[in-house]
């Protein structure tokens, strides 16, 4: 489950936070885990990226 994402403000903007969710969505699929996005930033992420389905519990 990703309940929050956090990326400090030096760091914003530069697509860290979306590496963060594509390093987690790749620990899961390694792991053969599905991951449930509560967080509404990784959520979007999940929406946006038809590749991350196969990990996606809905």
């Amino acid at each position: 489950m990703i309940d929050h994402t956090f990326v400090d403000d030096k760091l914003r903007g530069q697509g860290v936070a979306n590496q963060l969710v594509k390093a987690v969505v790749d620990k899961a699929r390694e792991d053969h885990k599905t991951i449930i996005p509560l967080c509404p930033f990784a959520k979007g992420q999940f929406e946006r990226n038809p590749e991350y389905a196969d990990v996606w519990r809905k």
